[in-house]
């Protein structure tokens, strides 16, 4: 049974529906007969490489809520990653344009490298501080995953996997996907969001036959 899972490297509910489908695998057993591909979604194709400020700025700025309503939001999703065991450092956050980090992502996978570079990824953004949107802080991330630098340099220096990138978004468009993170199981069902482990055992249950 293949997997696909759409996510953002940035989207805090991402690595929360992440953590709570890899612990809903391990009630669910049969690992030997999931195929899990990550898939590429860009929450905002337009960002800048670097935003200036903080992240509460950008969500204040972007939802158009106040700097104390935005701390708030943070807050609370902050929370919910603890229950399931990560630590969100939203306040030291630096987010910016993650189409570089999923090209990466797909030249991880290319190499059997996937799961680990999105764990990896992930984790240094929310707890970490990357600037997810800075290359060289990628580059030095790579070794971490598995990654030679000099590697990580060419590949990001070229145009390598930007075609990949968009036809995730393309096939994302095509299944309705609007938001993230998705869980898609053999093309024929879909769960928005990070639910539940106990709904996605249950889905996994009913896709798995």
């Amino acid at each position: 049974m293949q997997i696909e899972i759409w996510s953002d490297v940035i989207c805090p509910w991402c690595y929360i529906g992440k953590r709570r489908f890899e612990q809903a695998l391990e009630q669910f057993g049969h690992h030997q007969d999931i195929n899990v591909v990550w898939r590429s979604f860009e929450l905002d194709r337009n960002a800048l490489p670097q935003y200036p400020g903080t992240l509460e700025e950008r969500l204040a700025s972007k939802y158009g809520v106040s700097l104390q309503e935005a701390a708030a939001m943070n807050a609370r999703v902050t929370a919910v990653a603890g229950e399931v065991g990560l630590e969100y450092r939203l306040d030291k956050a630096r987010p910016g344009n993650t189409f570089d980090a999923h090209r990466l992502l797909h030249y991880a996978t290319s190499k059997g490298l996937g799961d680990q570079a999105a764990e990896c990824i992930m984790q240094a953004y929310f707890s970490e501080s990357l600037p997810v949107g800075d290359r060289a802080a990628l580059v030095a991330l790579a070794p971490q995953f598995g990654i030679a630098e000099a590697e990580a340099i060419a590949m990001l220096e070229s145009d390598d996997y930007a075609d990949a990138v968009r036809a995730d978004e393309l096939r994302a468009a095509e299944f309705g996907v609007a938001g993230v993170p998705f869980f898609v199981f053999d093309e024929k069902s879909g769960i928005s969001g990070a639910q539940p482990v106990a709904t996605f055992v249950e889905a996994l249950r009913q896709a798995y036959g």
